[in-house]
C-alpha cells in the first residue's frame, strides 16, 4: 500500500517514516482493496506535552476515511489512527458481505 507522509513545520526522520509505513501496511490484513493513505504530521507550538497531531486519510474504492488524533508522540498517534482504521475497515467489510 502506498503511504504518503507529509510533515508540516518540521522534517520527519527515516525511522518515523518507516514505523508509520510498517504500521499502515498491516491494514491490508483487514481490507485488501486500500488504494492509498495520506498522512499529515503537525506539531503545535504550545507548552502542552500533547502537541503532536497525527492526521490520516485512507482511500478505498467508493469511500474515504479520515482520522485525526493528538498525542505525546507520532508513534502513539500512528497506533491510535491505525487501530481506528482497523475498526472502520472491519465494519465496511461486514457491510459489503451482508449486501451480497
Amino acid at each position: 500500500m502506498k503511504v504518503n507522509i507529509q510533515s508540516i513545520n518540521f522534517i520527519a526522520d527515516r525511522k518515523l517514516k518507516d514505523f508509520i509505513q510498517k504500521r499502515f501496511d498491516k491494514l491490508d490484513i483487514f481490507y485488501d482493496k486500500i488504494i492509498q493513505t495520506d498522512v499529515y504530521l503537525k506539531v503545535e507550538n504550545t507548552s502542552d506535552k500533547e502537541n503532536k497531531i497525527f492526521e490520516a486519510k485512507l482511500s478505498v474504492p467508493g469511500d474515504v476515511f479520515v482520522v485525526k488524533k493528538q498525542g505525546k508522540s507520532f508513534e502513539e498517534g500512528a497506533d491510535l489512527v491505525a487501530s481506528s482504521f482497523e475498526r472502520q475497515l472491519k465494519r465496511r467489510k461486514e457491510k459489503l458481505r451482508s449486501h451480497t
